[in-house]
């Protein structure tokens, strides 16, 4: 079996879930010959640098910050990649052309669905960067409504500030697409006010490690129903695996 070099794109990505969870896949596999890699960078000007000059590099995965700042280099988007305006999995031909994907919104939607009630239409999404925008993707697909917040709100989106009773009690779905809660800074949250959540709520939070964020542990205490990332990359890891090997 030809070797085959996979890998993740990203900054400070040493906690990552990926390496760890494809290596376990190739193990169960048999697959001796594969591997994969962490590319931690500081710019995305050093990728292409960086596929030039790995053996056998044949697809890649892309997390933050580089999930929007990496489409001038993708010769080709797929249809979905294109309306969410992120990518997140990289096909690379045996030319060198780059291929670019989003399975984000698929591994989200699947991950979301079995905690939604009829009362779930309505969500908003902290932060505003090519996660929440696969998150409103796969939103729109399951007919939610749904608002963003930003630290400084304006016409389009809500700030923290603006995050009173009555539209918690209009969202009853809030999802952290926000590095923020991530490992090692693990007392940090989204500044909202956590007394506003009830049993009603769905608190998602992208963030997997810790598994329980303070995020998640202050929406909990209020009642709501909570959920880290960790499904939601199990599976969009699996939608990349598939596009890797058609």
């Amino acid at each position: 079996m030809k070797p085959k070099t996979f890998g993740l794109v990203g900054r400070n990505i040493s906690y990552s879930f990926s390496a760890g969870y494809f290596k376990k896949k190739f193990e169960k596999l048999g697959l001796d010959s594969y591997t994969y890699r962490n590319f931690d960078i500081d710019d995305i000007d050093e990728l292409p640098y960086l596929i030039k000059n790995t053996k056998n590099l044949v697809g890649l995965n892309v997390t933050i910050p580089y999930k929007e700042e990496v489409l001038p280099l993708i010769a080709k988007l797929s249809k979905n990649a294109k309306a969410i305006g992120a990518v997140n999995t990289i096909v690379i031909t045996k030319k060198g052309r780059l291929k670019g994907y989003n399975t984000d919104y698929f591994g989200f939607k699947k991950s979301l669905k079995p905690l939604l009630k009829k009362r779930h239409k309505k969500a908003l999404i902290l932060g505003t960067g090519g996660a929440a925008k696969a998150v409103a993707f796969a939103l729109r697909k399951l007919k939610i409504e749904y608002d963003f917040v930003s630290r400084s709100g304006n016409e389009e989106y809500y700030g923290y500030d603006d995050l009173d009773k009555h539209v918690f009690e209009d969202y009853l779905i809030v999802i952290n697409t926000t590095p923020t809660g991530t490992f090692p800074n693990v007392e940090e949250c989204p500044p909202l006010d956590y007394t506003l959540f009830t049993k009603k709520h769905i608190a998602y939070d992208l963030v997997y490690n810790p598994e329980e964020t303070r995020f998640l542990r202050e929406a909990k205490a209020r009642g709501a129903k909570t959920s880290n990332g960790y499904k939601m990359l199990v599976y969009q890891a699996e939608r990349a695996w598939k596009i890797w090997n058609p």
